[in-house]
């Protein structure tokens, strides 16, 4: 169960600090920026890695789990728990930010800036990127891992957040869209992630 429960908290960490800072940037006419927004989110995914890692494995990403499950990194009889674990700590972020902006209409929802299909293909690239790069740090860079991670999460969301989202992370774009009602790209956002995150498990062995 700590597993769970650290899977849960780190997820939970994740949607309040980045999903909160899109509403606080909101909220507050830009003094977060676009840029503050990038760095929240790599920051906290560095924090909540080195603070988890060693219990659950800090995946805090329903893709991640079901890639490490894949390439048998992670006992497959517990990726439904961790992704219950994930949703669950994403809605309560969500849940709160709700209680706290409760006028914030989208509470930090990833939608697409252009078309369906550039979102979505983005999105499956970003993912395919930070997979493959988890997968490589975890058999070779594991002391470094938050810091590389995390760098490469502020990376993407910098450049590809003001098309796409740079959600690379369903629990992340599913609480937001839950809590605040809004489904209409939801597909988007569930099926691109766990795809790119298959194809980054299908080069990560070929290189391997």
């Amino acid at each position: 169960m700590k597993k769970y429960f650290a899977e849960a908290i780190g997820t939970f960490a994740i949607v309040f600090c980045g999903t909160g800072a899109i509403i606080i940037n909101q909220q507050t006419n830009g003094s977060v920026t676009h840029p503050g927004i990038a760095i929240t989110f790599g920051l906290i995914v560095m924090a909540m890695i080195y603070a988890f890692g060693s219990i659950s494995g800090a995946h805090f990403n329903p893709a991640v789990s079901i890639a490490f499950a894949v390439s048998g990194k992670f006992a497959a009889r517990q990726l439904i728990p961790y992704i219950i674990s994930q949703l669950s700590g994403a809605v309560l972020a969500s849940l709160l930010l709700k209680f706290l902006f409760p006028a914030n209409e989208l509470l930090g929802a990833t939608l697409p800036a252009g078309s369906d299909m550039q979102s979505f293909v983005l999105e499956v690239i970003l993912t395919f990127l930070l997979v493959l790069i988890i997968l490589h740090v975890a058999d070779n860079q594991a002391m470094m891992a938050g810091l590389i991670i995390g760098s490469v999460i502020l990376l993407e969301a910098m450049f590809a957040g003001p098309i796409c989202g740079a959600s690379m992370n369903p629990a992340r774009s599913f609480a937001p869209a839950c809590v605040s009602v809004h489904f209409e790209h939801l597909w988007i956002y569930i099926t691109a992630p766990v795809i790119g995150a298959l194809f980054a498990v299908f080069v990560w062995r070929t290189i391997k």
